[in-house]
């Protein structure tokens, strides 16, 4: 297959519901995978497994420079069953934003299911969404279910796909999405969200259209899209085994070359969140109530940026002094990893020998 093209398998005579059968709309599953050579084969048999029809699989890697790919297209070799298959491997890494806004536009459902390539759903997950979104007169543009944390002991296909929902250990309860109506309501106190669990109208995604690439991941993006449109809902029912990790998850560095990495790199992706919020909110017809509010956020992600940008001491310095509208704690942690990293390797050093130990 070239790279880049969407291969099609198709196991099943049709794609589309009835024409007067509303209630089982077409679903998309968008699966997402990156360097996950070990784990996808796990993500890609939760999908397989699902017990809801009609039901489309788009599995995508997204330039995986390990074993990825070939992982995938051996968990899907010998699938003889009823749901459409759709295969892409892109031909550069475009992150989490764009990769989730080309699956959507490939897919064809009207129930978006979005799939993180180390997790894994369990097989009446579509059903649970699709019965929800019915019971709630397919109003609303979002629904968010629950999650169970998988133990690294139920790791294997067969545990973490049969595993029962009902177990409480582990439960991840994310903020409840209803209380959210408008603007005021987000801006009050953005939620707490876990976009592996997400699921999203295809209108929503047509209205406000593909997201900006480079934002770390899509979740407060969709949310806040959803909470401005029909609404979001939260589903307190755990369908997803969630693998804590990856690029929102906690980590221990060992250098304050890799803390400074990270901090540049959250720091860019912040700053494409923020403008993906204000062109967003714009659509939205809230355009000023959002750039109010993210005055403070953008002084700190500019100054950050900024300070490790400029060229020689007294540059950054300048900034420190000069900077308006950020805390001086924070600029001058900033400073110091900029300016003079050498202040905090003693720390670093410290605390990558107490784990050793």
């Amino acid at each position: 297959m070239t790279q880049d093209n969407a291969q099609v398998h198709r196991h099943a005579e049709r794609t589309e519901p009835p024409a007067n059968d509303a209630s089982r709309p077409l679903v998309s599953m968008l699966l997402i995978a990156y360097n996950q050579a070990g784990v996808i084969a796990d993500a890609v048999a939760g999908a397989l497994a699902q017990r809801y029809s009609p039901l489309e699989i788009l599995i995508s890697d997204d330039c995986s420079t390990d074993g990825t790919w070939a992982a995938i297209e051996a968990a899907v070799r010998d699938y003889r069953g009823p749901h459409r298959i759709v295969l892409n491997r892109n031909e550069q890494n475009a992150g989490i934003s764009a990769h989730l806004s080309k699956l959507a536009a490939m897919s064809q459902g009207a129930l978006l299911v979005v799939t993180a390539g180390d997790d894994v759903s369990v097989p009446e997950r579509c059903t649970r969404l699709v019965d929800c979104w019915n019971a709630l007169g397919q109003r609303v543009d979002l629904i968010a279910s629950d999650l169970v944390e998988l133990e690294p002991a139920a790791a294997s296909v067969s545990a973490a796909v049969s595993h029962a929902t009902d177990h409480e250990a582990g439960r991840i309860a994310p903020t409840d999405l209803g209380q959210y109506k408008n603007f005021d309501d987000w801006a009050r106190e953005r939620p707490w969200v876990v976009g592996a669990s997400h699921a999203w109208s295809r209108r929503l995604f047509e209205r406000f259209g593909p997201m900006l690439p480079g934002a770390m991941a899509e979740d407060q993006i969709m949310t806040f899209r959803a909470v401005m449109s029909g609404g979001a809902h939260s589903l307190r029912e755990p369908l997803v085994r969630y693998r804590r990790g990856g690029l929102s998850g906690k980590k221990r560095y060992r250098t304050v070359e890799q803390f400074v990495a990270r901090v540049k790199l959250t720091t860019a992706f912040g700053l494409v969140e923020s403008e993906q919020f204000q062109r967003d909110a714009q659509l939205a017809g809230v355009g000023e109530p959002m750039r109010a509010l993210l005055v403070p956020k953008l002084a700190r992600e500019h100054y950050a940026r900024d300070v490790f940008a400029a060229r020689g001491f007294g540059a950054k310095l300048a900034l420190l002094l000069r900077t308006p509208g950020v805390k001086m704690g924070f600029k001058i942690r900033m400073f110091l990893y900029a300016a003079c990293p050498c202040v905090y390797r003693p720390f670093f050093a410290l605390r990558a020998w107490l784990k050793g130990k």
